[in-house]
């Protein structure tokens, strides 16, 4: 059977063993995990894998991605991780908790879960400080008691996302806040909140230095869980597997050039005026694969090859006297951003390696 080019492999097993590895670290203090599957398009092979490795639910950002994993018959609890007003009614029908800071939006959900006779359970999230969404501390109580006189919604914790837009990083002062919120709010309104979701794969240097977590009691990770690394300094997380996901392209053009373009040079096919340094004579590879395909710039060759650039459908190596032949395998490493687009992509097949899964 003639391999399938180009490919992302990957290995069910390392998937499992993460999830399992940092579902332990942080259940140590009492913190469950939410395995966030958006960055794989929701494939339901890999949310199974994270479940047995023991993530208590399963979060994405995109209804489509949670409808595909429960067709597939994946039984967990399932988290809408960004809420449109506009899919009210396919959120009521579709997860059980969403992560909300809209008033407008949770009346919505309000209303379509009383016309399908459902209650449906709500996060709130809290800004503090990254920028992305949440809702300002001081209007989080306003925002409570609104909330709560709507029918057929359920509260069931607060949460905030750090280091993700902003880069500002969870740490001590932070999470103190977010569980002082979550007090205030119990004790304002006697109520209970069951989840308080403190952040996600870059939380973990708070918790490996934190003698106390306080109310934190449930994280968000995809990266960490994925690719084995936290994401404030992009450190292997020890134990953890860094190549679960391995991308495979293949040697259309293996050749001796000059390393300097001759002509005058102008724009390239993406309105840059491109430079470049005087190496020689060099063998250069193209392999099949381009803009198109896959994020260039979250790539990682696994040997000493060197990405000089890219275009739509090709991108140029140095080979560094590697003798790659027309129709070699070239190997590499994903970063996050290369591994949303690899996995995103329709020309990009999905082998699963080591288990009885077959190519998608």
């Amino acid at each position: 059977m003639k391999a399938l080019l180009p490919r992302i492999e990957i290995a069910l097993s390392q998937i499992r063993h993460n999830a399992r590895m940092l579902s332990e670290l942080y259940g140590q203090k009492g913190i469950s995990l939410m395995g966030v599957s958006k960055a794989t398009l929701g494939d339901p092979a890999i949310a199974e894998a994270m479940i047995q490795g023991g993530v208590k639910f399963i979060a994405d950002s995109r209804l489509e991605n949670i409808e595909k994993m429960k067709n597939a018959g994946i039984l967990t609890q399932f988290v809408l991780l960004r809420t449109a007003l506009s899919q009210a009614e396919s959120v009521i029908k579709t997860v059980d908790i969403s992560l909300n800071t809209e008033l407008e939006t949770v009346k919505e959900l309000s209303h379509y879960a009383n016309v399908h006779h459902k209650t449906h359970q709500i996060i709130i999230m809290v800004e503090l400080g990254d920028l992305r969404e949440g809702i300002l501390p001081c209007e989080l109580s306003q925002f409570v008691k609104k909330t709560l006189d709507l029918s057929n919604i359920k509260i069931i914790g607060i949460g905030c996302n750090l280091a993700c837009y902003g880069g500002i990083k969870p740490d001590n002062q932070n999470m103190h806040q977010l569980s002082e919120l979550a007090n205030a709010i119990e004790k304002e309104f006697h109520i209970s909140l069951k989840v308080i979701s403190g952040g996600n794969s870059a939380n973990y240097e708070w918790y490996e230095s934190a003698q106390k977590v306080g109310r934190i009691n449930n994280l968000r990770l995809g990266e960490s869980i994925l690719l084995g690394c936290e994401t404030v300094n992009r450190k292997v997380i020890p134990d953890l597997h860094t190549s679960a996901f391995q991308l495979i392209a293949e040697v259309i053009e293996s050749k001796e050039k000059p390393s300097l373009p001759f002509g005058e040079i102008s724009q390239n096919a993406f309105g840059n005026v491109p430079t470049f340094l005087d190496r020689g004579i060099r063998q250069r590879v193209i392999i099949a694969l381009g803009r198109q395909d896959v994020l260039v710039s979250g790539l990682r060759p696994n040997n000493d090859l060197e990405i000089l650039g890219s275009s739509s459908d090709h991108i140029v190596l140095d080979s560094k006297n590697y003798d790659l032949k027309v129709g070699s395998e070239v190997k590499f490493k994903l970063d996050y951003g290369g591994l949303l687009s690899a996995m995103t992509s329709p020309f990009i097949k999905k082998q699963f390696i080591g288990n009885s899964h077959t190519a998608v």
